[in-house]
């Protein structure tokens, strides 16, 4: 079997219900947004620190059924969904790591070492995710939970690029105003 269909040809592509939409559709903008962030964590392991990198590849299971639950318009029951105890997971880990780093007492520039400066920038697509799947939100009906949890493994990935810093004895620096 060949990697290539020529279904997309067109502009089209297939959604998990075998529906067919523009490939700029808001569906899509919004899963292949948080496809980028997948692939963007992929490329922060290894960070050299093995309990970041066993979040990180949860976090990289769980982007899946992200991207699985936004490409389904009509989702079953039994269909991959974010759930709630995705977000408590998340929750749980900024918790842990949180307790390692010094009060936050400013705003933070993005940047560091390589994990920690990654790490801001995959905050960023995230955020950049977050805002593609609201403005989905606003135009058919989703699982809400996916917002919900891109806006906390958003928050997640900053605590990590935090501590990934610290580890590495790489200090933060603040804005100057």
């Amino acid at each position: 079997m060949t990697i290539y269909t020529g279904r997309g040809d067109d502009g089209e592509t297939d959604l998990r219900d075998m529906s067919r939409v523009s490939k700029s559709s808001h569906r899509i903008e919004a899963y292949g947004t948080v496809d980028e962030a997948n692939a963007l964590v992929g490329t922060i392991r290894p960070t050299g620190h093995d309990d970041l990198d066993e979040v990180l590849e949860a976090v990289q299971n769980h982007l899946h059924v992200v991207q699985a639950d936004l490409a389904n318009p009509d989702p079953d029951p039994d269909d991959p969904s974010v759930e709630p105890d995705h977000v408590e997971r998340l929750e749980g880990w900024i918790d842990e790591f949180d307790g390692e780093l010094d009060p936050l007492r400013s705003f933070v520039l993005p940047g560091g070492g390589p994990a920690g400066a990654a790490l801001h920038h995959a905050r960023t697509v995230v955020r950049r995710a977050e805002r593609r799947t609201v403005e989905l939100a606003a135009s058919e009906p989703i699982n809400e939970t996916t917002v919900t949890y891109l806006n906390r493994l958003s928050d997640l990935c900053f605590t990590l690029g935090r501590v990934a810093n610290a580890r590495d004895g790489e200090s933060e620096e603040s804005p100057s105003y």
